[in-house]
């Protein structure tokens, strides 16, 4: 009996054994087939042609930046899925700005800017000065809103003519930065206490944890590099649209009256300050294009940003041999070790930079940063990488975007040249150290810590207990020694005195207009001067170089659905089929990373760490 009991058992599982094979068989080779049905779906999907008399259409989705802060993986299964992270390359639009400027088959561009979410003054100005160039081409640049605030505004006062929907508003009203502040919270209500360590009576970073509401310096200098970023947004957008910056300032200014005289009727106080040219809704808008050019079955002949950009890729010279300018983005806050796209980290930007310095293609390097700062020892692996280049023999520039602030323009001194723009946000060279202690927030529970070491320091960083005065001592000696640190980096790189930094340092932000003025950067200028410049210390002509962003590598399937995600005919495969679920929970899983990351770095490291961030930006 217990021979057959066996006997049947044993069949029973290699039964089971056979069929779960059989399962896992028939799952890969399904998986095998979708792919390879994509695969055939993007060879022979819907390239896209472009005809004469077509309408370039602008349609930012999200917030202007320099670099995408997911992988193209993880965009693709964002737009297919419809929950990706909303964000637009500034060099995607401007080349494409650019791009159609000299394409005889654009004759127009339509800019349809609601969807644009935020973007830095200097971002902006990015774009702007594209917009320009394509006027100077001879070609017409078209807006059509059904609401403006003052971002998405300052694009449209580029333009020839800007219409605005019967029911919609423009809304300009200048620049405001407010902040939260916990010291009541964390001091009074939780019991916790807040230990700042800093050098630089302006370096404000951390005082929502220390303050009720900021200090005199930190008022002055916002203030200070606020109004100056204001008034040149004022006077650039009168300019544009031929109006007095006076009276744009009077428009905000007395927005209750003037609009009272109009009814209420934003888009006809619009209309009466000149900001618009004519009230008109989206139909109107389209007929008046499609009788100035070409309709295709009745509809305006136009291209998205996105397919225009596919079809320049196609266009490209698949094998061009030319000397490289390395771009390398540096993006995001300066965290240690590395980091996924979007963020700064000490490890991986400086593996970039590396990468660039080890390429004998590569003559030079532009290091493009948008960074309010961060970590002080990640910033000096940076700068110190970007030395390392420049002792190799490859010009480094650097160009400033929208922040270059603390570690942000630590990063920056290790160049031949810094280029900012007028209103990039740089400077606050400080550093600030921050230590919680909890034993009064224990004590409201019940809860005593108590003990025995065998030194003075020993358990003396335990934020269970009382911060000791020696302790305190040996943080503010950290913080002093890294500010003189910088100060002395930034001295030797500006070639000035000591004492003159310190002078313009202390932690005080600065724009790149008054930042040039004070001799921290070398001029003004835009993304193209830097790369320019670079060519010049090069030796590289005019048109006989290619630029090359260095980035992470994707992996052989990551590459594959970043394409799938550009082809329309394999994203309709995608979006109708049960594997969009599985790869979007491959995406989730990947954002599990950083974090994880985070915490495995994070052991073993110090509870004090010199800090060089500046809580600045609008």
């Amino acid at each position: 009996m217990a021979d057959k009991n066996t006997f049947f058992l044993w069949r029973w599982m290699r039964g089971l054994w056979d069929a779960l094979n059989f399962t896992r068989r028939l799952i890969f080779n399904l998986v095998f087939l979708f792919i390879l049905v994509l695969l055939i779906a993007a060879m022979f999907g819907d390239t896209p042609v472009l005809e004469e008399n077509t309408t370039l259409v602008l349609a930012p989705q999200g917030f202007l930046v320099e670099q995408f802060s997911t992988d193209p993986m993880q965009r693709a299964l964002g737009k297919l899925t419809g929950d990706g992270k909303l964000e637009v390359q500034v060099r995607d639009l401007r080349r494409a700005i650019d791009a159609a400027a000299k394409d005889q088959r654009i004759n127009r561009l339509l800019i349809r800017p609601e969807g644009l979410l935020g973007g830095g003054f200097a971002s902006l100005r990015e774009v702007a000065e594209a917009l320009q160039r394509f006027r100077a081409a001879g070609k017409q640049v078209v807006v059509f809103a059904d609401f403006m605030e003052q971002r998405q505004y300052y694009l449209a006062a580029q333009a020839d003519e800007i219409y605005l929907n019967p029911e919609g508003a423009v809304l300009l009203e200048g620049l405001a930065r407010y902040r939260t502040y916990f010291r009541e919270a964390i001091e009074d209500k939780l019991g916790a206490n807040v230990h700042l360590f800093r050098v630089g009576e302006f370096k404000s970073y951390g005082e929502p944890y220390t303050r009720d509401s900021p200090s005199p310096e930190a008022l002055q200098a916002d203030l200070y590099w606020m109004g100056d970023v204001w008034q040149r947004y004022l006077s650039e957008v009168a300019e544009s649209r031929k109006l007095d910056s006076a009276d744009l300032q009077a428009g905000i200014d007395q927005l209750d009256q003037r609009l009272a005289a109009v009814n209420g009727d934003f888009a006809a106080l619009a209309l009466e300050a000149r900001l618009v040219d004519k009230l008109l809704h989206e139909n109107e808008v389209e007929a008046l294009l499609i009788e100035r050019g070409t309709a295709d079955e009745g509809d305006l002949r136009a291209v998205g940003m996105e397919q225009y950009l596919n079809f320049l890729k196609l266009e490209q010279f698949p094998f061009d041999t030319r000397p490289q300018i390395a771009v390398v983005v540096a993006e995001g806050e300066i965290l240690d070790g590395e980091q996924p796209p979007g963020t700064i980290g000490g490890r991986s930007t400086s593996d970039l930079i590396a990468r660039a310095r080890e390429n004998d293609e590569v003559k030079a390097i532009v290091l493009r940063v948008n960074s309010p700062g961060g970590s002080a020892f990640a910033s000096e692996q940076i700068r110190h990488q970007l030395a390392l280049a420049r002792e190799a023999g490859k010009p480094v520039v650097v160009s400033m975007g929208d922040v270059a602030a603390s570690g942000g323009y630590w990063v920056s001194m290790a160049s031949d040249q810094v280029i900012a723009d007028p209103s990039t946000i740089t400077g606050s060279i400080g550093v600030v150290g921050l230590f919680f202690t909890v034993p009064d927030t224990l004590a409201k529970l019940g809860l005593h810590v108590d003990g025995a070491g065998t030194t003075e320091l020993a358990g003396a960083l335990d934020p269970r207990r009382p911060l000791k005065p020696m302790v305190g001592n040996i943080i503010q000696s950290s913080i002093e020694n890294t500010y003189r640190d910088f100060i002395q980096k930034a001295a030797n790189a500006r070639e000035l005195e000591f004492d003159a930094v310190d002078e313009v340092a202390r932690g005080r932000v600065w724009t790149g207009a008054q930042a040039l003025e004070r001799g921290l950067i070398d001029r003004l200028g835009n993304f193209q001067d830097a790369i320019d410049h670079a060519a010049e210390l090069a030796k590289l002509e005019q048109d006989k170089y290619q630029l090359s962003y260095i980035e992470g590598e994707l992996t052989p399937f990551q590459q594959f659905l970043s394409e799938m995600g550009q082809q329309s005919r394999a994203a309709a495969w995608l979006q109708g089929s049960g594997m969009l679920s599985l790869l979007a929970d491959q995406g989730s899983a990947a954002d599990l990373k950083p974090m994880l990351r985070w915490l495995q770095q994070e052991q073993g490291k110090g509870p004090v760490r010199a800090v060089a961030h500046c809580f600045c930006g609008l």
